[in-house]
């Protein structure tokens, strides 16, 4: 939620985006869950703004892939099925696995401190228990790979396609046996690094990418998270409506 933030002196265009930035973080948090109903005039009414950023940011989430818009059904946020998750998996290793090669010849000794920091940093919060701080964590250990890619293409579309996989993050745990098993093979690929061994640290990551693949291909038809039954209320960022001073 980005707070209560008043809207006087914004144009659409700056409002839509703020407004995206709100249900995109509502979306990927699951307090919109997938299958919710967003309605251009009711969110906008919740919103207490025009509904004209909330179709903005409504198209702009769709180019992201993370609502649909359907002829006569309206805004719904999207689910990503079980074949759906197991492609984006697909997906996944295959960016990882080039960035990791791209990435290591590149990697200055701060890059490396920088990673074995985040690894002892997942293994306090998986002795903790901490999961939410655990998966945090470990989204900056893969997202620094792809950052020391120098490849900015590839950083966008990991991005997309992560903000997508996001909300399935508890389900990954249980698809890949839990926080032990994922530190152990973080730390595997953490010493490859080390050693600044390309082949290795690249079999290594994608083995570690195919661990839930295999399962969700053993069982296709699994749900992954539980489908919105009933509409629900976007949270009000913006202040009221009357002070919005955007039209239409």
């Amino acid at each position: 939620m980005i707070g209560h933030v008043a809207t006087q002196g914004f144009d659409n265009a700056t409002l839509s985006h703020r407004v995206r930035e709100h249900l995109r973080d509502e979306i990927l948090s699951n307090r919109l869950p997938p299958g919710t109903h967003l309605q251009e005039e009711v969110t906008a009414a919740q919103l207490g703004i025009s509904r004209a950023p909330v179709r903005e940011a409504l198209r702009l989430l769709a180019a992201e892939d993370l609502v649909t818009i359907a002829p006569r059904r309206g805004v719904i946020v999207k689910a990503l099925s079980a074949q759906e998750f197991l492609a984006a998996y697909q997906v996944r290793e295959a960016l990882e696995v080039l960035a990791i090669r791209l990435a290591i010849p590149r990697f200055s000794d701060a890059d490396v401190k920088a990673f074995r920091d985040l690894h002892k940093e997942m293994a306090l919060y998986a002795a903790g228990g901490e999961v939410d701080r655990f998966f945090e964590t470990n989204a900056r250990f893969h997202m620094l790979v792809v950052d020391r890619s120098g490849n900015e293409r590839l950083h966008d579309i990991y991005r997309q396609l992560m903000n997508q996989m996001r909300r399935y993050r508890m389900r990954s745990m249980s698809l890949r046996g839990g926080l032990e098993r994922s530190l152990a093979e973080h730390a595997a690929i953490l010493e490859a690094v080390e050693r600044r061994d390309v082949n290795e640290a690249m079999r290594l990551l994608s083995d570690h990418v195919q661990v839930p693949q295999r399962i969700l291909q053993s069982s296709p038809e699994e749900e992954l998270v539980q489908v919105a039954k009933s509409r629900r209320t976007v949270k009000r960022p913006f202040g009221r409506r009357a002070s919005s001073g955007v039209k239409t």
